[in-house]
């Protein structure tokens, strides 16, 4: 999850993902909830973001609950703009108990997560043991592949 605007409501991103999360509680029932972090922007962004992960047993199938989520989202008055750009609330599946899943509109494990430590970084508070399904490496051994020193080049 991440936010990086105020909400008329919720306040603050960190509020904002607060709140998401209690929402969340909808589709199911949240079993961890990682801590809110500041992370740097991404592409045309001019904010900071608050990014947040969470773990969420659900009977609902994927493409329900991305549906759901996207629901959530407009209801925190997501709208549809510029890629990469400043938003109230932005949610993805980023891995399923299933293993993997592929639709239209919706791929999991999520393509990206891997390079992202706005994912990795809350995701390791709360499941650093869970593995993806494609590649095997835990959420940890990601996170240590993206964060750790690279030798100088000679």
């Amino acid at each position: 999850m991440g936010s990086n605007r105020r909400h008329h409501a919720h306040g603050d991103p960190r509020g904002v993902l607060l709140a998401a999360m209690e929402e969340c509680a909808a589709f199911g029932t949240v079993t961890a909830r990682s801590p809110v972090i500041a992370t740097p922007p991404m592409g045309a962004a001019q904010r900071r973001f608050a990014n947040a992960a969470l773990v969420l047993e659900s009977e609902l199938a994927p493409p329900a609950l991305l549906a759901a989520l996207k629901h959530t989202e407009r209801q925190f008055g997501r709208r549809r703009g510029q890629r990469w750009g400043d938003r109230v609330l932005d949610c993805d599946i980023i891995l399923w108990s299933g293993g993997i899943w592929r639709s239209h509109g919706l791929a999991i494990p999520h393509a990206a997560y891997a390079g992202r430590r706005f994912v990795l970084d809350p995701a390791c508070t709360i499941a650093p043991g869970w593995r993806d399904p494609a590649t095997g490496l835990s959420i940890a051994q990601a996170q240590a592949r993206l964060t750790r020193p690279r030798p100088l080049p000679r």
